[in-house]
């Protein structure tokens, strides 16, 4: 009996003010000539789900940054999660989700294990209402007035806080859809 896993991709800083553009239709061809199965896209800005046999998260990967530097000519971090990890991410946001706007709640996920100690230089009670609390491998951002007008977002996002790992942000809504669309794993 082979089991099949069903993963998330997300991609970091794709299709962003025309630069590093990676249409969807190539990505799901890329995908697919990688051999992996219903490929199917979310949105223009980098996700996707698809399936595999292979449980290791860390060298689809490598296959899939490899694959998409060949193909687009330039590297995208990337991160694979399945479907269990992406459920416990919707599952424990220490936010109350079914109370906010998808645009109030956000979450970084991070390409490894990320701890207290890299946000020492971000002080919380200076950016109050907003809040953010860490998870596995995961920050949660809650910005009531959307993360395009966040001071504690922007704060957030400097690339010094985040070196050495990759780093990419999605919003609610998507987090949801993301573990909806990675929710089955089935036994062939």
């Amino acid at each position: 009996m082979t089991r099949t896993f069903t993963y998330a991709l997300l991609l970091r800083g794709i299709n962003v003010g025309g630069h590093r553009k990676v249409p969807m239709a190539e990505l799901r061809t890329v995908l697919s000539e990688l051999g992996l199965g219903d490929v199917r896209t979310h949105l223009q800005s980098g996700n996707a789900a698809f399936t595999s046999d292979a449980d290791d998260e860390a060298a689809l990967t490598r296959d899939i940054e490899r694959a998409i530097a060949g193909h687009f000519g330039f590297s995208v971090g990337c991160i694979v999660r399945d479907g269990a990890y992406l459920n416990a991410v919707r599952d424990n946001c220490p936010f109350p989700a079914a109370e906010l706007e998808g645009k109030q709640l956000h979450v970084t996920y991070f390409s490894e294990p990320v701890g207290p100690e890299r946000f020492t230089s971000v002080e919380p009670a200076a950016f109050l209402p907003e809040e953010f609390r860490l998870g596995d491998r995961a920050l949660y951002l809650y910005a009531p007035d959307g993360l395009g007008r966040s001071a504690l977002g922007q704060a957030l996002s400097r690339p010094s806080l985040f070196k050495g790992i990759v780093a990419t942000t999605r919003n609610w809504n998507t987090v949801v859809k993301l573990a909806e669309l990675t929710s089955e794993e089935t036994d062939v």
